[in-house]
């Protein structure tokens, strides 16, 4: 019988072994046995059968450091026969997203990635709460042993298939989709976190790359409205969400995002009292010379944080998107009034088009709310140097506005040397963020650090994201994922719940690409191919009450 007011996990356990040792203590401090752990277990204690790794400590404490092979939220089991003449005895437990983590202090601000526990014989000791992919485990007391049978990772995730996919003729890129799907799934467990190993709260402004990226690769997931909803609830007005006021724009432009992809009605007319008052009371943020005077916390991504003009220019766009999106939803819930005031604020506030230097961040933005021409500001700026200045946050915008003006080449061209610098990192999944230049004479984050070369997860970070704090699995660096879908296999949704589709695909330099988008009204197939006239053939497969809408290249007739 199920205890009352009992609540299931939605997330599911998932035992992986690890596939390599990274480290392990030598000569007499050598654990015995230790390519065990590597081989598969029955996940229970035994006494008798066949000997597990032994860790003896004669005065030296011996350690292991182990590698799972990929980025995982949740813990690790350990699993011990004997422990010599004691029922028990004490072992140090460290969780790194990078060996260097595991092999030193990690931080535990926000989850305990350094713990000391007691191990007992015959017994499975669970441990951790954490993003992770090694472990280090050191029996510290002097004059103890343990018998370890098995060592493997509880990995806690939502079951759910990869319905939207990506293929293409260039192998990296598609270890680039697919590790930004694996981020956001990892970091969309009881709720949509920023990361796995940090805060674990609800940042609305880290959710939208994040929802873009749920929509391409999962559909229609509980776990968006209910953090949407968790951040509406927690926030009373007139008080912004999350004390920033970038925010509250963001949770406009995230419903007008989802109710596009899924077209749930009745989840919309939901926020409808909550969003006509918030509209009314960012409204009053715009003064009498059409300027956004929004209050603090003034915040956009951390390269801009220092920076009080270039972040005016980024909260003036962002107000512009918010009420052009909100002024779509009034529309669609009826509320005509309510969607002339917001279309009047919208005018008013281009009439200021403030000025945002030659940060990237920023002035995509302008061009994403139409404050500047696309072309214009991608030839004197975001081609400009085109690897430096960007964040693994707004880098995402910075490819929109480029792909506005028609330069899917750089844009292919970052992807695949800023987030594939992780990857040649040895990355699993994609990072707070990052500075191509961090990548100058380091070492990759799955080895020991060799003498002469940057510890990157050591040595770097900035703000709150300092030395190991930074966090290796952060969702809103996912934008590559939903990017590539939607400009490379050219999804784009035009009514709400995808009634209406387009698709223009763009292959630049690629022979092909192909893959899969999930709608309510069941997956799009799509197929890209170059033909010996170096014209583009496209074959769509779709369910019959979708339209296709072709974009700049012919398609065949639809099923």
């Amino acid at each position: 019988m199920l205890i009352e007011k009992a609540s299931l996990d939605p997330r599911s356990r998932f035992y992986i072994q690890p596939n390599r040792i990274v480290w392990q203590t030598s000569d007499n401090a050598a654990p015995k046995n230790s390519d065990l752990l590597l081989q598969p277990g029955s996940g229970q204690a035994t006494l008798w059968a066949r000997q597990g790794c032994i860790l003896k400590n004669d005065g030296i404490a011996p350690g292991i450091v182990l590698d799972f092979g990929i980025e995982l939220n949740g813990g690790v089991q350990i699993i011990v026969g004997n422990v010599g003449d004691s029922n028990k005895t004490r072992v140090r437990v460290r969780f790194g997203e990078s060996v260097s983590e595991a092999m030193g202090d990690p931080n535990n601000d926000h989850a305990f990635h350094d713990n000391i526990i007691h191990v007992a014989w015959a017994g499975a000791t669970e441990i951790g709460n954490t993003g992770f992919r090694f472990v280090r485990i050191d029996l510290i007391d002097k004059g103890t042993e343990v018998e370890l049978k098995e060592i493997r990772a509880v990995a806690l995730m939502r079951d759910l298939p990869w319905k939207g996919s990506f293929s293409c003729s260039d192998e990296r890129l598609n270890t680039i989709w697919k590790t930004g799907a694996h981020t956001v799934h990892l970091n969309m467990q009881d709720y949509v976190w920023d990361g796995v190993k940090r805060d674990r709260l609800v940042w609305i402004g880290d959710m939208h790359p994040e929802a873009l990226a749920i929509s391409t690769v999962f559909g229609e997931v509980d776990v968006v409205p209910k953090s949407l909803n968790l951040i509406r609830d927690e926030t009373e007005l007139p008080l912004l969400m999350n004390n920033y006021s970038a925010y509250s724009l963001w949770w406009i432009i995230i419903q007008h995002h989802w109710y596009l992809n899924h077209g749930n009605l009745e989840y919309l007319k939901a926020q409808h009292v909550y969003l006509a008052e918030l509209m009314v009371i960012l409204e009053g943020y715009v003064d009498d010379q059409n300027r956004e005077i929004l209050p603090d916390k003034r915040f956009l991504d951390w390269p801009t944080a220092r920076d009080p003009e270039v972040i005016h220019a980024g909260l003036q766009s962002l107000m512009v998107l918010a009420f052009s999106r909100g002024a779509e939803l009034c529309g669609i819930l009826n509320d005509e009034s309510l969607k002339i005031r917001c279309m009047q604020t919208v005018d008013k506030l281009k009439k200021h088009i403030p000025e945002a230097g030659l940060n990237k961040q920023c002035n995509a933005l302008k061009v994403l709310a139409g404050l500047a021409d696309a072309k214009e500001t991608n030839s004197r700026i975001l081609a400009k140097d085109q690897l430096e200045g960007l964040s693994t946050f707004y880098g995402y915008y910075v490819l929109q506005a480029r792909s506005a003006a028609g330069d899917y080449e750089g844009c292919l061209e970052v992807i695949r040397k800023y987030w594939g610098a992780m990857i040649d990192l040895g990355a699993t999944s994609f990072w707070e963020d990052f500075n191509l230049h961090w990548a100058d004479n380091a070492a990759r984050i799955d080895q020991l650090v060799p003498e002469g070369k940057v510890d990157v997860h050591a040595e770097y970070g900035d703000h709150c994201y300092v030395g190991l704090r930074h966090s290796l699995c952060h969702g809103w660096a996912s934008g590559p994922t939903s990017w590539l879908s939607e400009h490379i296999l050219g999804f784009k949704p035009l009514k709400p719940g995808c009634a209406e589709l387009a698709i223009d695909g763009h292959l630049e330099d690629l022979e092909w690409a192909e893959g899969t988008y999930p709608t309510p009204r069941g997956i799009v197939h799509v197929r890209h191919k170059k033909g010996s006239n170096g014209k583009i053939e496209t074959k769509v497969d779709a369910p019959e009450d979708i339209h296709i809408v072709a974009g700049s290249h012919d398609l065949p007739p639809f099923k």
